[in-house]
């Protein structure tokens, strides 16, 4: 996409759910933070196109704020595959050799019919493509943050990942002719 990109991304709110579960797609958002909610409605320029990554608890968040968010598949969070909607305690207890395996390298490895972090970067890659010039507000996951980041600061994966994203944190990059430009990281406004 040609022409200057302001990013807004923020990282939904917190899942309603299990803690320590890789959550599935359809999990919903924890909207009780009001405060953070609405400090991020009115950090946010008026003006911003919005995007959401499809997941549930992404749209909620955007509604939350105050967004109609167009919903970009490339936004989702990294795909987990068979380790989707199980606990992480359990899948180390039960998952052998290949759960240990992806965590000695997590930015290459890929869970049983999932993607690895790598992947996701090339999927973000994409999507961030689609934006269009001009402020934009992303509603999204905090694998997608770090893939953005990894992409603005031409990371290596490993290195993507060693960024904090806390639930509705907000980070700004900016797409410019001549590159990138990082902002802020993991902002909270509240």
């Amino acid at each position: 996409m040609e022409g200057d990109a302001f990013l807004w991304m923020v990282r939904h709110a917190v899942v309603d759910g299990i803690a320590g579960t890789i959550h599935a797609s359809d999990a919903p958002a924890d909207l009780s933070d009001r405060t953070q909610l609405d400090a991020l409605r009115r950090h946010l320029p008026p003006d911003a196109a919005s995007y959401a990554s499809p997941s549930r608890r992404t749209v909620d968040t955007a509604r939350a704020i105050g967004l109609d968010p167009v919903l970009v598949g490339e936004f989702r969070e990294q795909d987990f595959g068979d380790w989707t909607g199980r606990r992480h305690d359990d899948l180390a207890a039960t998952g052998g050799d290949e759960y240990a395996t992806f965590w000695n390298e997590p930015a290459r490895s890929r869970p049983p019919r999932g993607e690895s972090f790598e992947d996701q970067i090339a999927r973000v890659r994409r999507g961030l493509d689609r934006i269009a010039a001009g402020p934009a507000a992303l509603v999204v996951h905090s694998g997608t943050i770090r893939a953005a980041l990894s992409i603005a600061l031409d990371l290596t994966p490993e290195a993507g990942l060693r960024f904090v994203i806390n639930p509705l944190s907000l980070t700004r990059i900016d797409r410019l002719s001549k590159g990138w430009r990082v902002v802020s990281v993991n902002q909270r406004l509240g």
